[in-house]
């Protein structure tokens, strides 16, 4: 297959709430949070992964259009060149999909630079660029708080920058893929982005451009 131009979609991610894509505690300190959030080693300063963002998408795109996969609760890997999921995500461990290649290259999202600016003038917990939550259970007989946890948290207001690369080759629809693309951004507008969602954390809100 040829490849004839590559579109991109590039803007803003922007926080609406609290945001917690978790990352791996390396350090268990006393006093620190009981979950981090993912961070770049060399800076210190959070990311949105590209593949949570990926991810994402595809699953509340395959809720949305059902799908019969080879294995329950397992993305599609039927390669079928009509399947938009297997087009535009890939088909999952198919290595002979007809549908192949993968369409869509979704970059890491660094916060903004007016983001880092603004959170570089704020006293958050610990210093950085996070905020620290503190959750509790309720014991359900005595009605009182136990168990108290701290959750690292991107804090409400602050945005990334994102990039999501569309590959058109010759014979593709162009309109049709990047119309998915789009419906799938709005899908995570619609539901959230990382862990603890029905919980109020990763409401996010999309802008862009489309080149």
């Amino acid at each position: 297959m040829k490849l004839k131009k590559v579109v991109t979609i590039s803007g803003k991610i922007e926080c609406k709430t609290g945001l917690c894509i978790k990352g791996s505690n390396s350090d268990l300190n006393i006093g620190g949070a009981d979950s981090e959030v993912i961070k770049n080693p060399l800076t210190g300063e959070p990311y949105i992964p590209g593949s949570s963002i990926k991810g994402k998408m595809r699953s509340q795109l395959e809720k949305k259009y059902p799908i019969a996969p080879k294995k329950e609760g397992q993305p599609c890997g039927c390669g079928q060149k009509d399947c938009m999921i297997c087009t535009v995500f890939g088909a999952h461990r198919n290595p002979n999909a007809s549908c192949a290649p993968v369409r869509i290259i979704v970059r890491d999202a660094p916060l903004s630079k007016e983001t880092l600016e603004l959170l570089r003038n704020r006293d958050f917990e610990k210093g950085n660029f996070l905020e620290l939550k503190g959750e509790n259970s309720i014991n359900r007989k005595s009605g009182t708080a136990e168990a108290p946890r701290f959750i690292e948290r991107v804090p409400a207001g602050a945005k990334f920058d994102f990039k999501i690369l569309i590959q058109i080759f010759e014979g593709d629809n162009e309109d049709k893929l990047v119309a998915f693309v789009e419906e799938g951004l709005a899908e995570i507008e619609n539901s959230y982005l990382g862990g603890s969602g029905s919980r109020g954390y990763g409401e996010v809100e999309f802008t862009y451009e489309i080149k």
